[in-house]
C-alpha cells in the first residue's frame, strides 16, 4: 500500500504540461488554437491576423490588429468568434503591428510588437488575463474595438460569414471599461449571439471614446505596465464580472497547469521526447472542444451545457471515444447537454456554435455517440430520453420554427432527405449530399437499433435494424473500376442508377457530369456541399460501413477479393488521411484476418503525415478529431464508435499505462518477440477491468506480403501533383486586366483576371482566372454558340479547351461571348447562344444588357469586339452570377 502510494504521488508530482506544444498544427491545414485554454474553457484569447485566420492566429510575419477573446480550434469553412478585439499601442497611426518575437507553451502566449510593446496572456474559464509592457517610461494606450470580429463581412446574409448587429462600449470608473457585441451568422450560418464582457485594469485609465463610434473605446494607461482581466459572458455584463477569478496572472496561469496536468496524467507513456510531445499534445487538442458553457446559455438554464460541438459528424469516431477513456465525467456532462439541447429546441445538434445549432452534415451523428455510451456500460444517462430524442432525428423532417440568418431546416439539424430516405430505401441523387446521408443514417439507424434492443423495445429493434442495411441499396454490384467491383453510387427516385448526373436547377441548361468513384465535383463553383458526396469521394465511402463489415467484405468478393480491393485502394491513392470518413479504412484488415497490414498501413500513415511541427497535422484537427486518431494508434488501439469494441494493432510507442475513472491502471506493453495476434479485437469492459496487456511489435508485420502492405500510401502534400511551375510562368506573362467576383450559391469568391496572345500567337488565347490558365483555340473565340459551364476549373492547373483528353471541357466560352455572337446582337439586337435567344434590354456607348427569353438570365456585354466580356451576369439559374471590375478602357 505504501509502495502503491509513492507511485501514485511520483505521478501526481510529475509535469506533463511540458509535453504539450500548441504550436503543432497550428499551421497548413491543421488550424488548431495555438492560444491559453483551460480544459473545454470559454475563454480563448489570442491575436487575430489581419488575414483572419479561423483560429485568429497566423505565423510571423503576418500583421496583427490585436487580441480577441474567443476562437476555435482546428476548423475549416467559415470563421466564428474573434469577439472583443484589444490591441495596446503607442501611435495611433501605427495600431496594425507585426510581432517580431513570440513565445507559445502551454496556457501562456507571449509576443513583442514592432514598436517594443509587449503582451503576456493566460486565461481562466471564462476570463482573459493580460499583461502589458509598453517599455520604459511610455504610457501605452489600448483600442478597444466591440465591432471587429473574425469572418466580418457587410454582404447581407452572406453564408458563413459573420454579421455584425449591435455593439455598446463603456467606462466604468477609473479601473474598468465594459460593454457587448452581438454578431449573428457565421460557419454555422446561427442566429445572434451576444458576447458580454468586464475589463479590469490594476492602474487607472484616462478615457478616449472614439469619435462618431459606439463600438470603440480608447483608453490610456497612467503606468508603463498594465495588469488587466477580461471577463467574458453570453448572459450579462454583470455576470462577465463575476466571471473573473480574484488571483493574478502568475497565480492564474500555475493553476492552469496544473489543471491541465491532472488531464494528461491520466496516460503515462514511454517513448522518445518526440513521441510524448505527439501524444499530449493530441490529447490536448482534443479538449479544447465541445466548450463547457454551463450558466452561460442565454435560451435555456439547464446544465450542464456544452456549446461549439463543432462537429460532431467528426468528433464521434476517436475524440468522444477518447473522452470516454480517459475523461468519463465529462463525457457523460457532454451527453447530458446534447439531451437539455434536445428539450428545448426539438433535435440534439450534429454541429453547435454561438449557442444555437447548426449545421447538419451526413448524419444525425449524436446518435452514434449516445449508442457508443450506452454499449460501454456509462452510467448516470437517462437512455429512454436519448432513444426518444435519436428518433425524433429518424422519423420528424425539421422546419424552419425561428427564422433566424441562413435557417435551412436540414443545414440546422436533424435529417434532411428523410421523407425520401424512409419510404425510398435511400436518398436519390439532387438531394444534397445523398450519399453522405444514405451511407451515414444507415450506421444511424443501427446505433438506435442497438439502444432500443437494449432497453428492452424488441419492435424498436427490428425496424432500425432492418433501415440500417438502407446502404446496400445505393450499393451498385456490377459497377467496376480499377479492379474493383461494386460502389455507392448515385441513383435517382425512380431507382434508376446515374452514369452521369446533371446539375444545378436550371429549366434550360442541363449540364451532365460522368460519375465515376473517385468524381468529387466539377465544375468547381457546384458547391461540394451539395453534391452527392462530401469531405469524401465514393471510393472511400463505399469502404465506410463501421456496423457491418462483414457485409461490406461479402458483397466485394469474400476475404481474398476485400484485401486485393484494399491493397488497390491504398495504392491508387484513394486513401485521404486529411479528412474523417477514410479514418478507419486502414484496420479493414483486421475483419479478414490481416492485423499485420493494418499495422502496416498505419505506421506509414503516421510516419508520413504526422510529425511534432507547426505543420504536424495533415487535415483540420476539427475539435481534435485528427489529434484523438493520432493519439489512439500510437496506443496500438482503435474505437469502433457506436459499439463495445477496440481494434488492435500494434503500440507506436514501447509501452503505456492508463489510469482508469474506475480507480483501475491499465498496463500496456509492445513486445518486438511476439509475432501474430492472439485477438483482433477488444471490449471495452475488458479494457476497463485493468490488469496487464501486451500488444504484438513491429517484427509481426510483413512488410512485403503481396506487395500490397509496403509504403503505398502517398504523402498527403502529394496527393493532388501539380504542374505549379508551369502555371506560375504562364500567370506571370498574362498581364492582368481586373477582377472577376463570383457570387456562387451565396459563396464569394474574388480572382485575377486577364486575357492575352503570347508570342505573336494569334491561333490561341491565353486566358488567367482563379490562378488557372485556359488555353482557348481563336475558333472558339470567333464563332462559338453557347458557354462552357465547365469553367473555370480547379486553380493552378493549365487547361487546353477544346481537347479530348480535358474532361468536362465543352466546345464553348466563359466570362465572354464569341465575336460572332456580338455582331448578331448589334445586327439584329438578339443572339442565340446555348440554343437560347438573347434579347437587347438597353445599350450605352460601352455596353450592352441583354436577357434571356426563356428564363430572364440577365447580362451586361462590353462591346470590345477584340474580346466581348460579360461584365456581369444576374439571376443564372445554375446559381452561377459574376461581375467584372477593371474590363473596360476607363477601369470601370
Amino acid at each position: 500500500m505504501v509502495a502503491f502510494l509513492a507511485v501514485a504521488l511520483l505521478v501526481a508530482a510529475k509535469d506533463y504540461t511540458r509535453y504539450v506544444d500548441p504550436r503543432i498544427g497550428s499551421e497548413g491545414l491543421g488550424r488548431t488554437f495555438p492560444g491559453p485554454c483551460m480544459p473545454y474553457g470559454m475563454a480563448k484569447p489570442g491575436p487575430d491576423a489581419v488575414t483572419m485566420p479561423n483560429a485568429g492566429w497566423a505565423p510571423i510575419p503576418e500583421p496583427v490588429k490585436g487580441f480577441s477573446q474567443m476562437h476555435v480550434s482546428g476548423t475549416g469553412g467559415g470563421q466564428k468568434y474573434g469577439n472583443i478585439l484589444i490591441q495596446p499601442y503607442l501611435d495611433s497611426k501605427e495600431i496594425i503591428q507585426k510581432w517580431m518575437d513570440e513565445k507559445i507553451s502551454l496556457g501562456y502566449y507571449a509576443c513583442t510588437f514592432e514598436n517594443g510593446i509587449r503582451t503576456e496572456i493566460t486565461a481562466s474559464e471564462r476570463c482573459a488575463f493580460y499583461r502589458l509592457d509598453f517599455g520604459k517610461k511610455q504610457k501605452g494606450k489600448l483600442l478597444i474595438d466591440v465591432a471587429t470580429f473574425l469572418g466580418i463581412d457587410t454582404i447581407p446574409d452572406k453564408r458563413e460569414a459573420q454579421q455584425y448587429v449591435d455593439s455598446y462600449v463603456s467606462c466604468d470608473g477609473k479601473y474598468a471599461v465594459s460593454g457587448w457585441s452581438t454578431v449573428r451568422g457565421g460557419w454555422n450560418n446561427g442566429g445572434p449571439y451576444t458576447v458580454y464582457f468586464y475589463l479590469q485594469s490594476d492602474v487607472p485609465l484616462l478615457y478616449n471614446k472614439v469619435k462618431e463610434s459606439k463600438a470603440k473605446l480608447d483608453v490610456t494607461f497612467l503606468e508603463s505596465i498594465a495588469n488587466l482581466k477580461l471577463g467574458i459572458s453570453h448572459i450579462s455584463i454583470a455576470q462577465a464580472k463575476r466571471n473573473i477569478p480574484f488571483c493574478g496572472f502568475d497565480a492564474q496561469l500555475k493553476h492552469l497547469r496544473e489543471t491541465w496536468n491532472g488531464k494528461l496524467r491520466k496516460i503515462e507513456i514511454a517513448g522518445t521526447e518526440k513521441q510524448k510531445r505527439m501524444f499530449y499534445t493530441g490529447i490536448y487538442h482534443t479538449m479544447l472542444m465541445p466548450v463547457d458553457k454551463s450558466g452561460e446559455n442565454p435560451h435555456f438554464s439547464d446544465t450542464p451545457y456544452y456549446d461549439d460541438y463543432y462537429a460532431i459528424w467528426d468528433t464521434y469516431r476517436t475524440s468522444m471515444p477518447l473522452l470516454t477513456l480517459i475523461d468519463e465525467d465529462k463525457q457523460r456532462d457532454m451527453i447530458h447537454s446534447l439531451l437539455n439541447i434536445y428539450k428545448h429546441d426539438g433535435y440534439m445538434p450534429d454541429a453547435r456554435s454561438g449557442n444555437w445549432n447548426g449545421r447538419t452534415q451526413g448524419g444525425s451523428n449524436a446518435e452514434i455517440v449516445i449508442a457508443d455510451a450506452f454499449a460501454k456500460g456509462m452510467k448516470g444517462i437517462d437512455y429512454e430520453l436519448a432513444l426518444k430524442a435519436m428518433i425524433k432525428d429518424a422519423e420528424v423532417p425539421p422546419t424552419d420554427d425561428d427564422g433566424y440568418l441562413g435557417s435551412v431546416p436540414d443545414e440546422k439539424h436533424g435529417r434532411g432527405g428523410l421523407k425520401e430516405y424512409n419510404t425510398l430505401g435511400y436518398i436519390p441523387y439532387g438531394i444534397d449530399r445523398a450519399g453522405n446521408r444514405t451511407v451515414e443514417y444507415s450506421y444511424d439507424d443501427w446505433c438506435i437499433a442497438q439502444v432500443a434492443k437494449g432497453l428492452g423495445h424488441q419492435d424498436l429493434y427490428q425496424k432500425y435494424l432492418k433501415r440500417s442495411g438502407n446502404w446496400r441499396n445505393l450499393w451498385r454490384g456490377d459497377y467496376e473500376w480499377q479492379g474493383m467491383r461494386g460502389f455507392i453510387m448515385p441513383r435517382d427516385a425512380d431507382g434508376r442508377w446515374l452514369d452521369s448526373v446533371p446539375w444545378g436547377k436550371s429549366k434550360v441548361y442541363h449540364p451532365l457530369i460522368p460519375y465515376r468513384p473517385d468524381t468529387k465535383v466539377a465544375p468547381w463553383y457546384l458547391p461540394w456541399w451539395s453534391t452527392f458526396f462530401y469531405e469524401a469521394l465514393s471510393a472511400e465511402y463505399s469502404l465506410s460501413i463501421p456496423h457491418d463489415v462483414p457485409g461490406l467484405v461479402e458483397l466485394c468478393g469474400g476475404k481474398e477479393a476485400f484485401i486485393k480491393r484494399l491493397h488497390t485502394f491504398f495504392a491508387n491513392k484513394h486513401y485521404n488521411v486529411a479528412n474523417e470518413p477514410s479514418f478507419m479504412t486502414p484496420y479493414l484488415y483486421h475483419w479478414v484476418d490481416r492485423p499485420d497490414l493494418s499495422v502496416a498501413r498505419i505506421r506509414q500513415i503516421v510516419n508520413d503525415n504526422y510529425d511534432d511541427t507547426p505543420l504536424g497535422l495533415p487535415g483540420n484537427d476539427d475539435s481534435g478529431a485528427m489529434s484523438s486518431w493520432l493519439v489512439f494508434n500510437m496506443m496500438g488501439l482503435y474505437p469502433v464508435a457506436g459499439q463495445n469494441l477496440y481494434l488492435v494493432g500494434s503500440p507506436l510507442i514501447p509501452e503505456y499505462t492508463i489510469h482508469l475513472e474506475n480507480g483501475k491502471k491499465l498496463q500496456v506493453v509492445r513486445d518486438e518477440k511476439m509475432k501474430s495476434w492472439d485477438r483482433k479485437f477488444l471490449t471495452h469492459e475488458l479494457l476497463t477491468n485493468g490488469g496487464k496487456l501486451v500488444l504484438p511489435g513491429f517484427s509481426a508485420v510483413d512488410s512485403t506480403v503481396d506487395n500490397g502492405a509496403k509504403m503505398l500510401i502517398s504523402n498527403q502534400k502529394e496527393r493532388f501533383p501539380r504542374c505549379e511551375q508551369d502555371v506560375d510562368n504562364l500567370l506571370k506573362s498574362i498581364p492582368s486586366q481586373g477582377i472577376s467576383h463570383f457570387v456562387l450559391n451565396r459563396q464569394y469568391r474574388n480572382w485575377e483576371l486577364g486575357a492575352t496572345y503570347l508570342n505573336g500567337n494569334r491561333d490561341t488565347l491565353y486566358l488567367k482566372c482563379n490562378q488557372s490558365v485556359y488555353l482557348i483555340p481563336e475558333r472558339l473565340v470567333d464563332e462559338a454558340t453557347g458557354f462552357s459551364w465547365d469553367n473555370p476549373q480547379k486553380g493552378k492547373n493549365i487547361y487546353v479547351c477544346n481537347k479530348s483528353q480535358n474532361k468536362g471541357m465543352r466546345d464553348g466560352t466563359f466570362l465572354f461571348i464569341s465575336r460572332k455572337a456580338l455582331q448578331q446582337l448589334l445586327h439584329s439586337g438578339t443572339f442565340i447562344y446555348n440554343d437560347i435567344t438573347w434579347r437587347q434590354v438597353s445599350r450605352d456607348a460601352k455596353t450592352v444588357v441583354v436577357r434571356a427569353d426563356i428564363d430572364g438570365t440577365t447580362m451586361c456585354i462590353s462591346l470590345c469586339h477584340q474580346l466581348p466580356w460579360v461584365l456581369w451576369m444576374k439571376n443564372n439559374p445554375l446559381g452561377i452570377d459574376w461581375t467584372l471590375t477593371g474590363m473596360l478602357p476607363d477601369g470601370k
